[in-house]
């Protein structure tokens, strides 16, 4: 009969303890994924030197990706390419064409 007892206290007090909050973890940004060969870095060349021409003034890689709607990722494949080929000009931070 002891044992009985000592169970049932035991479970009201598991009933009456607060129950502990889960925190979720925020899941990791997805990382755009940018495929890296000539046809692609050329079309991504096209739309950054599009977006800086249409601007008419230095842009930071930042504001190139926002005028082509492009992710900064392939802003960089394609200001890459326009620098091999001697397109632009830096200054500062920003980025013209030459």
């Amino acid at each position: 009969m002891a044992e009985k007892k000592t169970t049932k206290k035991a479970a009201a007090v598991k009933a009456e303890e607060p129950k502990k909050a889960t925190v979720k973890k925020a899941a990791a940004p997805k990382k755009a994924v940018v495929a890296v060969n000539a046809e692609n870095a050329g079309f991504k060349a096209g739309d950054v030197y599009q977006a800086l021409a249409a601007a008419g003034k230095a842009l930071t890689v930042k504001e190139i990706a926002k005028a082509a709607k492009i992710s900064e990722e392939e802003t960089l494949l394609g200001l890459g390419w326009l620098f091999k080929e001697g397109k632009l000009a830096a200054a500062d931070e920003k980025i013209t064409l030459a």
